[in-house]
Order: structure tokens, then C-alpha cells, then sequence
């Protein structure tokens, strides 16, 4: 599922500052943070990854038939010496770095000057305004630099500091169009927040919607189907959400909403239309998978195949999203 995770990623990041923008056109002193949406996370991965075992068992792979292809199962060894001693020392690495950041976050006491550094001064918590939550993308991007290097160094597929300073650089080139779109999409919220636009349009909005006199259930549900077929023509989740959070996030806030509640909502919407949007440039990938082991195999195919996850996943995530919110149970951490 995309947007969906048990870790915290640098989308998560960037979506909570986009939605942190669309608050402040409300409530300046507003803030979520990138953990705000992770206990609804956590389990959606682990039920949505249970409901895809079960729509692939019941009823993809009867549909597919016995496979009769030439293309030969590939079989592996096993891991060599080198990747077994690079899986060592990068086990040895993520506890060493674990145990560093556990130092730097436990509660101050007598043993270490540097116990609770990364705490709110203020407040004594890890959570909301506290060092540890506003630079963890950076402390999750030290993690997998140190335990990559060291898995390199062991297993001999990094030689020396340089050679990993060219693996980042590569990296980094490959990204010169995320950050080319986060330029254009920091032009756009900054445009859009200069006309009040946003404000406009939510104001009326919600003042329709308090007409309407839904609820907040009904709310939700609208908002999901929505995303799902904005998501048809326009399949960038963050570009998507750059449109979206200025008016949507402004609008559930006036209505008495939570911000991660509507960024939650988000998620769900916008995840399940991915394998099934023609404009998604990774469904070109999925289809050349496909064609290894089938000839003929287009993008109707695909799509036919992948049309039972879109909609069971659709209907019952949504399902999820609406009894954690009639329930009351906490998005993520406080």
C-alpha cells in the first residue's frame, strides 16, 4: 500500500509540511508532526497486507490458472561469506546507533551530560516540539547511512569513504525531479495562500457542509472518494496533496476536524487507485513484469487483475478509518 508504512519516511515528512502550511492559513500555532498518523499506520500495513494475501489467494491466482510459461524459477545459494559478514556488521552497526539515540532520548539523569538532549526542554516529552521528533527523518537517514556503510565495508562492496560518498551522489542525481517538483509545489501553496483562495473556498465550503448537517462519518467518506477519483488524472501523491490540503485541511478544521484525521483520510484514498490509474508510471513497469511471463500481457491486463484490490481495499479501509474515528482512538503519538 502506498503512503502506508510501519516506519516513518521522508513522504510522511513532506506531506506533514504541506498539511502544516494549509493549518496556518487557520491556526498559526497549529503543528502535526510526521508521527501523527503512525499507529493507524502500523495497523493498516498489517491488515491491508492481510486482506491482499487473502484477495491473491481467493481469487487473482485462481483466475491466472496454472502457470505454463519458459521462464525458469531462479534458484539461490544461499548468502556468501561476504554477505554474511556484511549482514553481521550491519546488525552490530543498528545496535550501536539504536543504543546512541536511546541515550540521547532516555530522561535526564546523572550518568551522561548528553541524557535527554534530543527531549523538549520545556516539557521533558519526545513527541510535539522536541529535537528528536523534528529531526527524525535525519536521525532515521544516520541509521541507513551508518548500517549501509558498514554492511558495504564488511561484505567488500564499499571500499572506502569515497566510494560512498559517489553511491549518495548517484543517488542524489536520480532525485534532481522530486526536488525540481517540490520547487513548483512551494510556489504553488505560496501563490495560493497569497489569494486566500484556499480560505475562500473553505470558508463556503464549510458553510455549506454545516448546512448539510452530515456528520462527521459522512464527511469522511466523501472526502476519500474524492481523492480516489482526483487520483485517476493525477497520480503524484504529494503534487496531489499540494492542491488538496490548502482547501480540505482549512475546511474539516473549521467543521471541528483534526488534521490527521484528513491526512489519514488522505492516505486512504489515495492508495488503493494506484494500480489501477493508466497515468501511473509505474504501471508501465508492472506491465513489462508482467510480459516476461506472459507475451501478451497489457496494460488491460493489469489492470483487470488489480481491480479486486482496488475496490475491496477501498471499501474496508475506509471501514478502518471510520471506526478509528468513531471509536476515538489516537492517530499516533500525542
Amino acid at each position: 500500500m502506498f503512503l502506508v508504512n510501519v516506519f516513518v519516511t521522508p513522504t510522511d515528512a513532506l506531506l506533514v509540511e504541506v498539511t502544516n502550511d494549509a493549518i496556518r492559513t487557520v491556526d498559526p500555532s497549529q503543528v502535526i508532526t510526521p508521527v501523527g498518523n503512525l499507529f493507524f499506520m502500523i495497523v493498516s500495513s498489517i491488515v491491508m497486507a492481510l486482506i491482499c494475501t487473502v484477495i491473491t489467494e481467493k481469487y487473482v491466482e485462481p483466475r491466472l490458472g496454472p502457470y505454463t510459461g519458459g521462464v525458469p524459477v531462479e534458484k539461490h545459494d544461499g548468502l556468501t561469506e561476504a554477505e554474511q559478514a556484511g549482514l553481521k556488521a550491519a546488525g552490530r552497526a543498528l545496535l550501536i546507533v539504536a543504543l546512541v539515540i536511546a541515550a540521547l532520548t532516555a530522561p535526564p539523569i546523572a550518568w551522561g551530560p548528553w541524557a535527554g538532549i534530543l527531549r523538549n526542554q520545556e516539557t521533558g516529552g519526545i513527541m510535539a516540539g522536541s529535537p528528536f521528533m523534528s529531526g527524525l527523518i535525519i536521525l532515521i537517514s544516520l541509521v541507513f547511512l551508518f548500517v549501509g556503510y558498514a554492511y558495504g565495508k564488511a561484505a567488500g562492496t564499499i571500499a572506502n569513504v569515497t566510494a560512498a560518498i559517489g553511491l549518495i551522489v548517484k543517488t542524489w542525481s536520480g532525485l534532481a525531479g522530486m526536488i525540481f517538483l517540490l520547487f513548483v509545489i512551494a510556489n504553488f501553496i505560496a501563490f495560493f495562500n497569497y489569494t486566500n483562495l484556499a480560505t475562500v473556498m473553505a470558508v463556503n465550503l464549510a458553510d455549506f457542509l454545516q448546512t448539510t448537517a452530515l456528520g462527521g462519518t459522512a464527511y469522511i467518506i466523501l472526502f476519500v472518494i474524492v481523492v480516489a477519483i482526483i487520483d485517476i488524472i493525477l497520480t503524484g501523491a504529494l503534487a496531489k496533496w499540494a492542491i488538496l490540503a490548502p482547501v480540505f485541511v482549512p475546511l474539516f478544521m473549521r467543521l471541528g476536524g483534526d488534521p490527521n484525521l484528513v491526512l489519514a483520510a488522505y492516505r486512504v484514498g489515495d492508495s488503493p487507485m494506484n494500480v489501477i490509474t493508466p497515468l501511473n508510471v509505474y504501471l508501465a513497469v508492472m506491465v513489462g513484469f508482467a510480459q516476461k511471463y506472459q507475451k501478451d500481457a497489457g496494460i488491460g491486463t493489469i489492470v483487470a487483475l488489480m481491480i479486486p484490490y482496488t475496490a475491496i481495499l477501498l471499501v474496508l479501509w475506509t471501514m478502518l478509518l471510520v471506526a478509528w474515528y468513531l471509536f476515538g482512538i489516537p492517530l499516533g503519538p500525542a
